[in-house]
C-alpha cells in the first residue's frame, strides 16, 4: 500500500501546484513584463512565468524567472513555495526545504504553501510534522481547496501506518470533492483490507468512473471481485490488466495467484479421485 500512496502523493504535489495556487498559472495569457511595471508586479509576473515553465517541464527556465522573482521581492510567498517544489525535483532536498521554511514564515496564510511542505515533509517521513502542515492548510477557511490537503494527510497517514486516521481524511476529501481519484482508490483498499467487500467495489466503481485504469486500479479491482465471487468481473479486470500492463509487478502477481490457484485445483481433483 505504501508505494501506491507514494506514487499518488507525488501527483498530489502537482495538483497543488496547479489547482490550489492563488496564480493564474496559464503560461500562454501571460504578458512579458514591461520597463514601466512596479518591483512587486513584475516579482508576480515572473512567478507566473516560472510555475508556467515547471508546468511544462522547462526547470531551467522556471528556475530562472522564479530566481528573478525572488531579486525583485525577497519576501513573496508565492516564489518561494514554486521554488521549492522545483529544487525537490531535482533533488535539492535542502534548498527546497529552505524555501518552503521561508514560504510558510512570510505567508502563514497561504494553504498551498502548507500543502506542499506536507507533502514534502512526508516524502522525508517526517510524518508528524507534515500533518501539523496540512492542518494548518486546511485551517484556512478561505482556503479554495482543502480536499487536497486532507487527501494528502490520508496519504501520508497510510506511511505511519494509521489506518483509522488516514480513513477518517479520505472520507473528508471525499464529502468536499467526491471525485478524488486517489481517495477513491484508497477507500477501496482500506475497505478490501478491512474485508468489507460491497464497499470496496462501490469505491472502485466511483474511482471507474472519474479516472482510467492502472495497474494497480485493475489488480485491486480482481482482488475485490475475486473476494466478492464474481468471476466474469474478476476476468474483466484480469484481462485488462494483462493486456494494458503486461510487464508491470501487479501482472506478475495475477499470474503468480493463477498460478497457485491452478495448482490447488489440480491438487483437489488429484485427492479426489483417489478417494474414489
Amino acid at each position: 500500500m505504501n508505494r501506491c500512496s507514494f506514487g499518488f502523493l507525488v501527483l498530489s504535489l502537482v495538483w497543488s501546484l496547479s489547482a490550489c495556487s492563488p496564480l493564474d498559472t496559464s503560461s500562454s495569457n501571460i504578458s512579458q513584463p514591461n520597463a514601466g511595471d512596479r518591483p512587486d508586479s513584475l516579482a508576480e509576473t515572473n512567478v507566473k512565468l516560472g510555475i508556467g515553465y515547471l508546468q511544462q517541464g522547462q526547470r531551467e527556465l522556471a528556475l530562472s524567472k522564479l530566481r528573478r522573482a525572488l531579486e525583485l521581492d525577497p519576501s513573496l510567498p508565492s516564489a518561494h513555495n514554486a521554488l521549492a517544489i522545483v529544487y525537490d525535483q531535482l533533488g535539492e532536498v535542502g534548498l527546497a526545504e529552505q524555501h518552503y521554511r521561508r514560504a510558510v514564515s512570510l505567508g502563514p496564510q497561504d494553504s498551498s504553501s502548507h500543502n506542499n511542505y506536507g507533502t514534502f515533509l512526508c516524502k522525508r517521513n517526517e510524518l508528524d510534522k507534515a500533518e501539523e502542515q496540512f492542518l494548518l492548510a486546511i485551517k484556512n477557511p478561505l482556503y479554495e481547496t482543502p480536499e487536497f490537503a486532507y487527501e494528502n494527510a490520508g496519504l501520508c497517514a497510510l506511511r505511519k501506518p494509521d489506518l483509522e486516521k488516514a480513513d477518517k481524511y479520505f472520507r473528508t476529501a471525499l464529502q468536499l470533492n467526491p471525485k478524488l481519484p486517489s481517495s477513491l482508490y484508497q477507500m477501496a483498499q482500506l475497505n478490501l483490507d478491512r474485508g468489507e467487500y460491497l464497499p470496496a467495489r462501490a469505491y472502485m466503481q466511483r474511482y471507474t468512473s472519474v479516472a482510467k485504469h492502472n495497474a494497480q486500479s485493475l489488480w485491486l479491482g480482481v482482488r475485490i471481485e475475486r473476494a466478492l465471487g464474481d468471476k466474469n468481473a474478476v476476468a474483466s479486470y484480469a484481462l485488462l490488466l494483462k493486456s494494458n500492463f503486461p510487464d508491470s509487478d501487479e501482472a506478475r502477481q495475477l499470474q503468480e495467484s493463477e498460478s497457485r490457484a491452478g495448482g490447488q485445483s489440480g491438487a483437489s481433483t488429484k485427492q479426489h479421485d483417489k478417494s474414489r
